[in-house]
């Protein structure tokens, strides 16, 4: 796109699109290979953020993944090896925060995904591991 009309229109254009946006955008115009150079404000937490929460063994110096994360991790690859096996049960082998979530705010998700394969699911509090630490059992 060498022409500078084209150019124009095609940031006019950008500019038209980005204009319902609320977040505060700058356009800078074209770099020298032909791409469109823009930033944009960043308005929420990063992934790590929102996944994430300090690390309660070296004194926040690190992070680990939020109990609720790692539920959902968990639900995955359930549903990941019910495709590639066929045991009796799945037990999950997790920390006594971990086995809490399920059985409270996640266990309306634990009972869709048994219904779902077809399979129980239980639960067994293992003491000595951390939060991040889980085993999933085929019985």
């Amino acid at each position: 796109m060498d022409d500078p009309e084209h150019r124009a229109s095609v940031l006019a254009e950008l500019n038209k699109a980005l204009s319902k946006d609320r977040t505060r955008m700058t356009v800078s115009g074209f770099s020298q290979l032909g791409l469109v150079e823009m930033t944009r404000k960043r308005t929420r937490d990063s992934l790590a953020h929102q996944l994430c929460e300090p690390c309660p063994t070296c004194q926040a110096r690190g992070n680990v993944r939020t109990a609720r994360t790692l539920c959902y991790e968990i639900l995955r690859e359930i549903l990941r090896e019910s495709r590639q096996f066929n045991p009796k049960e799945f037990r999950i082998l997790a920390s006594q925060a971990i086995v809490d979530l399920f059985l409270e705010e996640e266990s309306a998700h634990l009972a869709m995904l048994g219904d779902f394969i077809g399979k129980p699911i239980s639960l067994e509090v293992e003491s000595q591991y951390s939060q991040e630490q889980y085993d999933i059992v085929l019985v």
